[in-house]
This record gives C-alpha cells, structure tokens and sequence, in this order.
C-alpha cells in the first residue's frame, strides 16, 4: 500500500487542506475508488472504510487484489475543518454557499472533439482514449478557489476507475442507493450485498453531482457515437447512503465493509470466492418516482412511522402540531412505496423538508436531488 497526499491551495494565509489517498495493489491496470466524507457530517462511510482498509491490507499482503484500490477515507478535508460550537456544518462550503457534492467538472461534451477521430472498433482501445481525454480535461481546469481545486482532484483519482463507490448517509433512513440504468445489474448485486432496501435508478439526477459526473461522459458518447464505434459502459459511479447521520457503530460498519469486499471479490478485484448473494430486499424504482414531502407550517414533527415502512397514498406520514394555537396538521404520503428517509429534527420550519418516499412511477423531471 502507498499514500499519496494531495494539497490543495490555501485560500487564505497559513490554510492549507490535504486529501489523503491510500492504494493497494498495483496501478496501470484495472482500477476500483472509494470515498467517504464527501459531505463532511456524515461519517458512517468514514468508519466502513476505516475496517474495509484493514482487509484490503490483509488481501494484499496474501496477493489477492487484481485491481489497484483507490481509497479517500475523507473525501472533504474543507468541511471536516467547519464547526461551529462543536456541531459539524459539512454539507455546505462556508466560503461559496456550495453544496460539496455538486458541481463537478461537466466533461461530456467537451470529450467529444477530443476522441471522434481518435477512436477504432477495438472498445478497449476507446476506452484508454477517453479516460485520457478526462484527464488532460481535468488536467486544463481551472480552479480558481480550494473547493474548485478538490472537486478536480477527486476526480482526477476517480475518473479513470471501473468502479466508483461513494459512500453518504441520509438525516434518519434506512440503506439505499443511487445508480444510472445502464449499471443497474451491477447496482442490484452491490444494493443484495448492503442488504439495501431502495435502489434509485436516474441516467440524469441534476446539480453535476461526483458520481453523475463519472458516469455522464460514457452515457453520452454512447448516445453520440456508441453507432460508429464500440464504447463500453466503463464507469459503475454509485452513491450508497449508509443509513442515518448517528448511525455510526462496529456492527454497522463492519458488516457493510464485509458487503463492499464481497462485491468487490464478485467483481474479480479480489480473488476470493465471493458469498452467495442474499436475497433482494427490494426491486429498483426510479429516482423520478421519489416523492419529497415537505412542511406546509412550522411546529413541532412527530413521524408516525420508520425509515423502511411501506406506505400507501394518503397515509398519514407524520403531524406537525403549533404549541400556541394548538392545530394539528396531518401529513400524508403523496404516493405508494418505501418512506425510505425523514428528518433527523423533530421541529419544522415551514417548507422544510420533512421525507421521502420512493415510488415506483415516475412523477418528476429536471434536478432530482435535494440542496
């Protein structure tokens, strides 16, 4: 195993951040990347990789990895620095109001006048093409603040792997995972490893998110030029939210960094015989079908069920009750399906978002995701 660090520049005198990424096995041939952090509250992906690197190591002591595996256990070292009052503020960047999971690098179209005359009909000739295409775009960013120059960094480390998993969590949910149609076979194994119980499927999520920006470039150069030439589904980039934000303990992690090695090995990086698949805990619904429910009054939020129950439209989700007037307001489901998320606070403010609730029929276009 190798450590590479990677400074970032300093915004200002004497604050300098660093990602730190740890490799094993040997590069140059097939490559996995896994992060955490990313959102820098939400650390139950911090921990699975903290115990998916002790096995990692044990497989390359035993020359088991067929793969280099990339790992960024903290993907954010910005927002890991914001708190205030010793309460993590992770999720937004202090300096630009920006979501730290938004906003990557869009090398799509700009990949295009790069490899049309460069490709062949050998797929695997196209595929080493466009991966240095991505890099010598990424390469020419500019990065004009230390949020623009992680983002670029990252997917430096990330754009040239087969496989890129990154690893969030939700406010209070159960397991679930974001994937692009063209992955899901690979999704719904990873999704009966982690014993997932939501598996959302969008080509397009909105916002130029990190794995939507992995995937994108190989979706659309098949769309433009995948009838001329052969151009391989080349990058699984998949979001696994572990959970809720105080989900955090051995028991959780180590079983899912058990999930994640055993994927892997399912895989081919490792070579180990992967368990047996467990049954599905659930069936892929589209990420258009999520139904966001959110408050109509301020008040105080009493959630009548769990992540993880099923509901029906017109249920009952939760109340929000006003203390000094004393109204009720019942909040119900919008459609059918899984509540699979709900806030982690138990006040609302008005528009707040209160749950969600994935769905099996589309009912929703443009961005998918949340700020």
């Amino acid at each position: 195993m190798r450590i590479n660090h990677h400074p970032l520049p300093a915004g200002s005198i004497n604050c300098q951040y660093t990602l730190s990424s740890f490799h094993y096995g040997t590069a140059g041939g097939r490559k996995i990347y896994l992060q955490a952090g990313l959102h820098a509250d939400e650390v139950p992906g911090v921990l699975v990789l903290h115990h998916l690197r002790a096995m990692l190591e044990q497989a390359e002591a035993e020359g088991k990895l067929r793969a280099e595996i990339v790992v960024v256990p903290i993907a954010n070292p910005i927002g890991l620095s914001q708190t205030f009052m010793h309460d993590q503020l992770g999720r937004f960047d202090f300096a630009t109001g920006a979501n730290f999971n938004r906003h990557y690098p869009d090398l799509a179209e700009r990949l295009l006048p790069l490899v049309r005359s460069t490709l062949t009909n050998d797929a695997a000739h196209n595929q080493r093409v466009i991966r240095a295409a991505m890099a010598q775009l990424l390469d020419a960013e500019k990065m004009n603040t230390p949020l623009e120059a992680m983002r670029v960094a990252l997917m430096r480390l990330a754009h040239d792997a087969e496989i890129v998993i990154d690893l969030h969590c939700d406010f209070e949910s159960v397991l679930h995972i974001y994937t692009a149609a063209d992955y899901q076979e690979q999704a719904e194994k990873l999704g009966r490893y982690m014993e997932a119980e939501v598996i959302l499927v969008a080509d397009v999520l909105g916002g130029a998110c990190f794995d939507e920006m992995l995937f994108k470039p190989w979706l659309y150069l098949q769309k433009q030029l995948g009838h001329q030439f052969p151009i391989p589904p080349s990058c699984f980039a998949t979001t696994i939210e572990l959970r809720g934000e105080t989900d955090v303990s051995h028991q959780y992690a180590l079983k899912d960094a058990h999930a994640i090695y055993h994927f892997l090995c399912s895989q081919g990086a490792i070579l180990q015989e992967a368990p047996s698949l467990p049954s599905a805990k659930c069936k892929p619904t589209p990420t258009p079908g999520s139904a966001t429910i959110y408050a109509p009054e301020a008040g105080v939020l009493v959630f009548f069920g769990k992540p993880g129950d099923r509901v029906k439209q017109g249920d009952v989700v939760c109340e929000i009750i006003n203390p000094i007037s004393g109204a009720v307001q019942r909040i119900v489901s919008p459609v059918d399906g899984v509540m699979y998320t709900h806030r982690n606070l138990r006040y609302a403010t008005r528009g707040m978002e209160l749950a969600k609730v994935a769905g099996a029929v589309a009912i929703r276009s443009g961005d998918l995701l949340g700020a």
